[in-house]
């Protein structure tokens, strides 16, 4: 049972890199969502705080990047969106010194937008 699983956390992992390396700027937006995200989860906010322009950043970027061909589907455009004006919005209140509270709730909304990204680079179409 432990093995079917394993199997399966690295097929999982192996899917996520070929999207990574397939659109190297969703990877360099996973970087920084991964440094910030997991520490903010322990409660470290540190981390987010320091790096929060970083996220507008990396999402302007991948908003800006090409799409790779197979994810191009109108529902990628608009979480792309999202996904930059999430992060905009956590930028804002870590500037403005908001409590962590906050900035926890706006950081998750930034982390569920990311992962509606690569779950729409996961799902698979007839027509791509």
């Amino acid at each position: 049972m432990l093995l079917v699983l394993f199997v399966g956390l690295l097929a999982l992992n192996s899917n996520a890199q070929d999207k990574f390396s397939t659109w190297p700027a969703l990877g360099d937006f996973h970087t920084v969502m991964s440094a910030t995200f997991h520490p903010a989860e322990k409660g470290d906010f540190d981390p987010v705080k320091q790096r929060s322009g970083e996220l507008v950043d990396k999402a302007t970027l991948l908003s800006k990047s090409i799409i790779p061909a197979q994810f191009n589907k109108p529902e990628i455009v608009v979480a792309l969106k999202e996904l930059k004006t999430k992060s905009t919005q956590l930028n804002k209140l870590i500037l403005k010194k908001a409590k962590d509270d906050k900035i926890n709730a706006a950081l998750t909304a930034v982390h569920d937008s990311f992962h509606t990204i690569v779950g729409l680079c996961t799902e698979e179409k007839g027509d791509h």
